[in-house]
Parts: structure tokens; sequence; C-alpha cells
């Protein structure tokens, strides 16, 4: 993206490092990602002005990061943006010593000065002059912040022995939006993390918050109506108006948390399982349509910005609409439907007259999809954003996950096809002896995963495993996590976020919140947890135990910021009334045959589920002596007798034992 900008960018590194040491020079570090609205406004502005290149080139080592090949650097470098200016955000622009110390920072900067705001220029002028004249204060300033920062990533203390679930799904109810849905007030974003969380209980309340979410993100305009997925988040409270890049990961966490919202969802309440099956299907199919690459991964993004043939930009135009625009798509008697449906106003909702589409009242499902498809093919005729075709490990172990939940609640064959091309990309590409964070067009990147990645790859691969009855996937899993408690594992039996043999920075990036993603350590303990019940192994799940308590401070303290963490306390507050994760062997079924997709459509969160034929192995002892087809669940050292009977089942999977 920035190859034929005339700074000079370097990559960060080594080489870069040296330079600037050798030169004397400051680093000018520049930190953003592909689908980044304001990256791209930034790079056009000033990072494409000869006359800025012509500042920074002779008086700067300018560095080039992506954030998501380096999420270390992001880590770093945002708290100390945090710290010296009291917020971030991205493009993120640091200023740092030759050794890597900050001692300026800020986000985006215009090209001329705008309010209070200096132009880029300006500051880099400043900076210039006080690296020249004032380098005392400079090299003060980086010190202090290094200072300021080591013990920044120490995840927060706790009160309380345990965690009091009660008192944290309290908090986040009280975040609720009771007119919109979601948490919160604008931007606001998906939290399909938190969403999860308020689904393992079932409790009426809970529940009610979970599912007003789920819809009211399905109706509105940050969910793509025509081709299925959502945007990164809503500039206003009632998902009208999205900010119109569309992550992967994003997608794959909602995938899980709409399938498993639709378990939840009651037969007396059909229009709301058919919201949630739409939205699944639509997901799924704009991750096979837009995302899917050749290697069987998932590339990373969709840009917000669509160019024209003039290579000007323009935010969200792809996806908005006017009732004329309609009209000539669809004719008028179904443009004017469509219109009403989708809430499609002379005045518009969105800019310039134009409308994003939102979901009105319960139209007749058929004539939906048919106008939907007919304005995708429309579509498909304008200027299409870019993609990011980078595959990024953690991501595509998340959406394995999620497609093998969708495709067995749903019967969809092919979606599991989905998960295992993506597992076996990721095993070919990412896999040499150590996990690669990232690839593109097959070629791993240097850079060595991190926690997140470990703990997502791993989860993706074990529910690959249960689903298909492939020990294989089972043993890979195994193979990570034995790799990640080595790599990363903390005195206080928590987790890093980098790799102990990873390039130091000063400091090691550690932060236990979901931020939108699940963190490094609720990764690992969501696989762990997993993988602990498949293999039979319980000194994992005592690892992923020691890992949990380092999580209860942030529980007690900032509940809605820790939703995968708050999942993880939701099932072992189940445990300790009886509930235990089990484990379900359904054998002699084929992966998505009736008794499979019952189990997964049942199951607690939390239960392993595992399929395949009698006699199959790698699974620990799960299928020794299990000749006779049926679902065999065990919770603990308490077996249930085994049974092909759904009712029976159902007891099974639900029934507490002391």
């Amino acid at each position: 993206m920035h190859a034929d900008n005339p700074i000079d960018w370097w990559e960060w590194g080594p080489d870069a490092l040296a330079e600037a040491e050798a030169s004397d020079r400051p680093i000018l570090l520049s930190i953003g990602y592909a689908a980044c609205h304001w990256c791209h406004v930034m790079a056009h502005e000033s990072f494409s002005d000869p006359e800025i290149a012509a500042i920074v080139n002779p008086n700067f080592v300018a560095i080039k990061v992506d954030r998501e090949e380096r999420p270390d650097l992001d880590a770093v470098y945002m708290k100390a943006t945090q710290a010296l200016t009291g917020a971030g955000g991205w493009p993120m622009t640091v200023f740092l010593t030759p050794d890597g110390r900050p001692f300026f920072a800020g986000t985006y900067y215009p090209p001329q000065r705008t309010g209070g705001m200096p132009s880029f220029a300006e500051v880099l002028g400043a900076i210039d002059t006080a690296w020249r004249q004032r380098r005392d204060e400079a090299d003060a300033s980086a010190n202090a912040i290094a200072a300021h920062l080591a013990d920044a990533f120490a995840p927060l203390p706790a009160d309380a022995p345990a965690v009091d679930v009660w008192q944290a799904l309290d908090a986040v109810s009280r975040e609720f939006d009771p007119l919109h849905g979601g948490f919160g007030t604008a931007p606001k974003f998906p939290a399909p993390l938190l969403v999860d969380a308020l689904l393992v209980k079932g409790e009426p309340g809970s529940l009610d918050v979970a599912q007003r979410t789920l819809d009211a993100m399905a109706r509105g305009g940050i969910h793509d109506q025509v081709g299925g997925g959502f945007a990164r988040y809503s500039v206003d409270a009632g998902w009208v108006v999205p900010h119109f890049e569309k992550m992967l990961y994003d997608n794959a966490l909602l995938l899980g948390a709409y399938t498993r919202g639709w378990r939840r969802v009651p037969d007396h309440d059909p229009v709301l399982r058919w919201q949630f099956e739409r939205t699944v299907r639509g997901i799924v199919s704009w991750l096979e349509r837009e995302l899917l690459l050749e290697s069987g991964g998932f590339a990373s993004s969709l840009d917000a910005d669509s160019l024209d043939i003039h290579g000007r930009q323009h935010e969200g135009i792809y996806y908005c609409w006017t009732p004329d625009l309609l009209v000539d798509a669809l004719g008028a008697e179904d443009g004017a439907w469509a219109a009403e449906v989708f809430h499609v106003t002379t005045s518009g909702t969105f800019e310039h007259g134009l409308s994003t589409l939102q979901l009105r009242g319960n139209p007749d499902p058929e004539r939906l999809a048919s106008v939907a498809s007919r304005l995708l093919v429309e579509r498909q005729q304008r200027f299409a954003p870019a993609r990011d075709d980078k595959v990024v490990a953690a991501w595509n172990g998340w959406t394995i996950d999620a497609l093998v939940w969708a495709a067995t609640v749903f019967d969809e064959p092919e979606w599991l096809g989905l998960a295992r091309g993506a597992a076996e990309c990721l095993w070919r590409d990412h896999w040499d002896g150590r996990l690669h964070r990232s690839s593109l067009a097959g070629v791993a990147a240097g850079v060595t995963g991190f926690a997140d990645d470990y703990g997502a790859v791993a989860l993706g691969f074990a529910r690959l495993a249960g689903a298909t009855g492939d020990a294989e996937w089972l043993r890979r899993a195994e193979l990570l996590l034995d790799q990640a408690l080595e790599l990363f594992g903390a005195e206080d039996g928590g987790f890093f976020d980098v790799a102990a043999d990873a390039e130091r920075l000063f400091a090691r990036a550690r932060d236990v919140s979901d931020n939108p993603t699940p963190s490094g350590t609720s990764a690992l303990i969501a696989a762990l947890r997993l993988v602990a019940l498949l293999a039979d192994r319980p000194e994992l799940d005592a690892r992923a135990d020691a890992a949990s308590a380092t999580l209860r401070g942030l529980l007690e303290q900032a509940p809605r910021f820790a939703g995968s963490a708050l999942v993880d306390a939701l099932v072992a507050d189940e445990a300790r009334t009886g509930l235990r994760p089990a484990v379900a062997v359904v054998v002699g079924s084929e992966p998505l045959g009736d008794l499979a997709r019952a189990t997964w459509r049942m199951a607690p969160i939390g239960t392993a589920v595992v399929t395949g034929p009698p006699g199959t192995q790698g699974f620990a002892h799960h299928f020794d002596e299990r000749q006779d087809p049926g679902v065999y669940v065990c919770r603990g050292t308490t077996c249930f007798a085994p049974t092909s009977d759904l009712t029976e089942l159902r007891t099974a999977l639900w029934r507490r034992v002391s």
C-alpha cells in the first residue's frame, strides 16, 4: 500500500534500528492496518506528498508497521501513545529514540493546521528541532515513559479468591442499551464475546439482553443486508451507520455467537430463529464469496473505502443506496418495497443522500432473499473495496472454530469443508516447527505466532477433530499447546502475549482484556479446556485454572471487556453446582448425522463433542469398548447410559451430578 510513497519507509527490524543509531536520527514509527479509513486518508494527504517526504527522509528513519502482523509492537506503542495523549487509535504516529524508546506520540495529523491540531509538517519540524537542540529532554521523556510502562501490562489484582459471576453479569447488563441493543453508547461495537457469556446459563434476564443485542445488530446498518457479514462498528448508538471496513475476526466471532444464540431461541419464536439463521448463512456466504483464498485460508479484511477510476476514495459508497437506485435495480414495485423494508429514504441515513440498509419489520423471507440476491448482483458492478490478502493465524483459528459450530448445528457439510481447508492452510503455510503469525500467497512471514495465534489455532484444530473424528487435528492442537506453555507461560500462572524468545522491547506485552478479540490468555484457556477433555489430559485443565486466576481482577473491575474470561468463569460456576464440562462421544454417526447434530445443538457450553465410528483411535479412551451406536456422555467420573433417544440425550447432557 505504501510502496509508491516518496517517504523512504523501512520495515521494523534490526536493520532499521541500526540505521537510526548509525545516522543519529529519531525514528518516525507509523502503525496502521489495511482496512483503516484514516490510515488511507493520512497516506493520501501526507505520506504521498513529496514536500513531507523532503522533511522525513533526511531527518528521520521512517518505519511502517502493520499492526495485524505485529500486535506486539502495536500493544507496546499504543500504551505509550495512551500514556502521552490520553487516547489512542490508528494511524498511530510515534517518535522514538534510535533504540526504540518513545518520546512523543499521536494518531492522525492533517496536512494543514485544523483547529488546535497542528499539521503533520509542523509536528515533524518541531520534533526535528527538539531532537537537534534539546536532545536531553527527548531522552528524559523516553526514559520516563519506558519506566512508567514497565509494569503497565501486569494483570489487575483481584479482591476476592473467586469470581462472583452474578455480580459480573449484573455489571454487564447495566451497560446494556435497552433502546438500541448492544452495550455502551456511540461508537458502538459488536460484542460477540459478551453475548456468548450471557448465553451460558440461559437465565431469562441475561438471555434477553443477548438476544435483543443479536437481533438489533442483525437488523442494523452494521449488518450487510445484501451480501452478509458485519462492518467493524457503528458510528452511532442505533447501529445505523457503520465504519464500513469488514474484518475477518469480527465475523468469525459473530458467526459463533449467532450460532449459539440460535440454539437458545425457543421453537415458538420462529421469527427470531429465522433472523439468526439468516444472519449465520449470510456471514458464511460472505466469507466464502469475498474472503476465501485459493490456499483455503481466509483473507484478513475488506477496506472501508472504494477507489473510483480517478483514484478518489469513497467511504462506504459500495454498500449504500437511494430510492432511485433501488428502482433502477429492481423495478418500480420491488424497488418501492425494498426502500420500505430497508429504510432507504429520500434524504438518506448516511451522507450525500445515500442510505445504509436496515431491516424493518418481518418481511416475507422468500421475497427478501430474492431482492437481496438481485441487489448483490447489481452491487458487484460497483467499485469494490480492496481486500487484504494476508492470512492471520489467530483469525483463521477462530473462523475454523465458528465454521465447525455452524456446520454441525445447521447441517452444512460444505461449511465443515471450509473449516478443514482453512486448517490445512494454516498447518501447511504457517507451521515449520513454530507457528507463524501471518502469510501472504502461501509464504509465511518471519514473525512467529503470539499467544492468541497458538490458542485460537489449537482451539480450531481441536474443534475440527471433534466434529470429524480425525485425531490428527487433536494431535496438532496438543503440539501447539505444549509449545505455547513453554513460550508464553508467566510466573503467576498466566500467559504473556509475546514468546519468551521474541524480540525484546522496552516492555513485554501482556493484555488480559478482550480487545476486540479474546486476549492471548483467554484464547489459550479455551483451547486448554477443550483439548484437556478430548485428549483426557487433566494437567491441561489445571493449567487453564491457574491462568484463569490471573483474570479475576479484570472480571471484578471491567467485565464488559472480559467476555471470553466471563464465559470461562460461568462454565466453572456451573461446574461447582454439578454441571461439570462433559465429553459427549457420538459413536457410529456421520459427522453431521442426526445424533451428532442433535448433540451439538443441545450440549451446554464447555462440552467436548467427538464423533466417529466404533474403534476410532487418537481420542484417549473415549471410544474404548464403545461399539454400540449412540451418544455416550461422561461428566467427570460419572457416565450415563448410551442413548439414541433425543429426550434421554438432553437429560444426560444437562443432568447435574454431585
